[in-house]
């Protein structure tokens, strides 16, 4: 093997992931292939449209990306890549690309980088940025034992007392400790241990656990699967294994675990919901949404699969909610329409939520009958506080007399939100367009949307405003640090997946489903449908659909091992927690946001 290549596959594609992941032949095979190109500052690598030779490796040196209207968003230093969005979908590059100093350059040859990801699991999880669901008959057999099992196990020494351990065990409601000498599992102690070994043996309570215990007990690193746990469980009739990296103990996986994941689903939630007798009943259930997103997301389900379904339980509380004030206020005095907006209505709730929310009542509702309406909101959101969704802030919610009104008013507030396009307006109306029915008289809104759209897409004005409304939440794209993170406070040097991620592509969303009068709300399928009309391009919306995968999916990770972590999930996430790959691809994906935002801000200028 030539030194050179020797060096290119020890010394670079080794350090760079998912290279890092290929068999040391495989890698100074991909290293003897790569075409070395050497370009001067101020040179031209491709242009937008251009046939693309492969993948570009920076090894030196910096390259600008430009949109198709000319405008730079981003600049690349070493070790990132460009040109894969191309390469996957026509084979033609989608921006231009033009070095910023002289730089050196790696070519992946197009076919060698096609075939890699056909070949290899790590290169098509990482560059595939849609992230299609991954299932599998049995996704608990395929599992990974990290996704799985408890962290920071309980311990304890080997001179722990037997009733010391007991109680530890008690008041921690566990049914094993791991024996431990420093980070070094020695044994397991088990409540059938306590019973059997020490109780039915008439041990006194100041026994050390080190004569009960297990020892070396069987243990299983966090790359194994959940199959070999359960495996290990029924060939040697133990309930928990201890999991090891080297010989420190990292984790435990129980019997337990292992049937909670699979009692774990919406359906049986929405099940127990529908029987629930209170608010705190119903809490008792969507208390378990955390669970059910690791759940759904090391299941890998497509992001918009797991916060449909995420939003299913909520959508199953609503009515449960609305039932129960029935019961307690009698039967509503004129039909009416409970609506839920915001990420609900979208139908994208995760483990981070408020409500939004609104009441349509029919047009024969009198002033007399708004003390049941007030009542019965008053019941609904306050019991969707007990179950975690709490009082939206702004007071966007039926409990608020303005948003608890008859069909004709509703007319009347969209018609002014339309005819008059001020700041608040534009902020009213990118709610309430979001508008999904959740229960009662659902005939109260289908008439009314219908018209809102289309004076709507009619109104160019109206329009307008609301697409400058629309890019004002702006992709966290930095010329020369790749992300613009946040400066101070306590999310420093964190990026909000929420508002500067998803928000953009939803507010994107919203405009073109406006102009083309779409009924659907959930941002994906606004996408697809846009697709179908003149508001938005194939090409486009193929981009953006992937670009939102990619952001939304993400978000979704972020979120779970929050919880993993045993923290309240949040929407900020450090960019360095990510590989080089999932970096260069999300800020890929941010650009292609952007992109679509100064499209749809360019056509704005033209209609103004």
């Amino acid at each position: 093997m030539p030194s050179q290549v020797r060096d290119i596959a020890d010394e670079f594609l080794a350090t760079l992931h998912p290279y890092d992941s290929l068999p040391s032949d495989a890698r100074s095979e991909l290293a003897a292939s790569l075409v070395s190109v050497e370009a001067s500052k101020g040179q031209q690598i491709y242009t937008v449209g251009a046939p693309l030779e492969g993948l570009y490796l920076i090894v030196s040196g910096e390259v600008e990306i430009h949109e198709p209207n000319g405008a730079l968003v981003s600049i690349l230093g070493p070790r990132n890549s460009f040109g894969e969005r191309g390469l996957m979908r026509d084979g033609l590059a989608a921006t231009s690309a033009q070095t910023v100093s002289d730089t050196l350059l790696y070519i992946v040859p197009s076919e060698v980088f096609l075939r890699l990801i056909r070949d290899s699991a790590d290169f098509a999880r990482f560059f595939n940025r849609s992230r299609a669901a991954n299932t599998s008959a049995d996704t608990l057999y395929t599992l990974p034992v990290s996704d799985l099992m408890t962290r920071d196990p309980a311990t304890c020494g080997p001179e722990t007392e037997l009733v010391a351990a007991a109680r530890v065990m008690r008041d921690r409601r566990i049914s094993c400790l791991v024996v431990t000498e420093g980070d070094r599992p020695i044994g397991i102690l088990t409540t059938r241990d306590l019973t059997d070994k020490a109780l039915a043996e008439g041990l006194a309570g100041a026994t050390p656990v080190a004569q009960v215990m297990t020892v070396d007990p069987v243990a299983l690193t966090p790359d194994a699967l959940c199959a070999d746990v359960l495996h290990q469980m029924l060939e040697r009739h133990i309930g928990h294994l201890p999991i090891v990296e080297g010989e420190r103990l990292v984790g435990i996986v129980t019997q337990t675990d292992l049937t909670r994941h699979r009692a774990i689903s919406s359906g049986g939630m929405i099940r127990q919901i529908a029987d629930a007798g209170d608010p705190a009943a119903l809490a008792g259930v969507v208390t378990r949404i955390p669970d059910l997103l690791v759940h759904l997301v090391a299941a890998g389900s497509r992001h918009d699969i797991v916060t449909r379904l995420v939003t299913d339980v909520a959508d199953a509380a609503t009515r449960r909610l609305l039932a129960l004030a029935e019961a307690q206020l009698g039967a509503p005095p004129v039909p009416y329409l409970w609506l839920a907006c915001g990420s609900q209505g979208r139908r994208e709730q995760t483990g981070v939520s408020d409500q939004d929310n609104c009441l349509i009542l029919g047009a024969a509702a009198r002033a007399e009958d708004m003390e049941y309406f007030q009542a019965l909101a008053r019941f609904v959101s306050d019991g969707l506080d007990v179950c975690g969704y709490y009082h939206c802030p702004g007071e966007m919610m039926a409990t608020n007399p303005r948003w608890c009104q008859p069909l004709p008013v509703w007319r009347d507030y969209f018609a002014g939100w339309i005819r008059k396009p001020d700041p608040m307006a534009q902020m009213l109306a990118s709610v309430m367009f979001d508008l999904r029915p959740i229960g009662g008289e659902i005939g109260l809104y289908g008439q009314l949307i219908a018209e809102t759209l289309e004076q709507a897409s009619l109104n160019s004005i109206f329009v307008a405003h609301m697409i400058a409304n629309s890019v004002k939440h702006v992709p966290p794209l930095s010329l020369f640090r790749s992300f613009a993170t946040i400066r101070s406070g306590e999310h420093k040097d964190s990026v909000d997946l929420k508002l500067n991620g998803v928000v953009p592509v939803v507010d994107l969303a919203r405009i073109y489903a406006i102009q083309s009068k779409l009924q659907v709300v959930n941002t994906r399928d606004r996408l697809l449908a846009a697709a179908e009309t003149d508001a938005l391009s194939p090409s486009g919306a193929r981009d953006l659909i992937d670009a939102y995968d990619l952001i939304a999916a993400t978000r979704l990770h972020h979120q779970v091992g929050c919880i993993q972590a045993g923290k309240k999930p949040d929407n900020f996430m450090i960019p360095g927690t990510l590989s080089d790959l999932e970096r260069s691809h999300l800020r890929d994906a941010f650009v292609v946001v952007k992109t679509m935002q100064s499209a749809l801000a360019h056509g704005k200028a033209m209609i103004l």
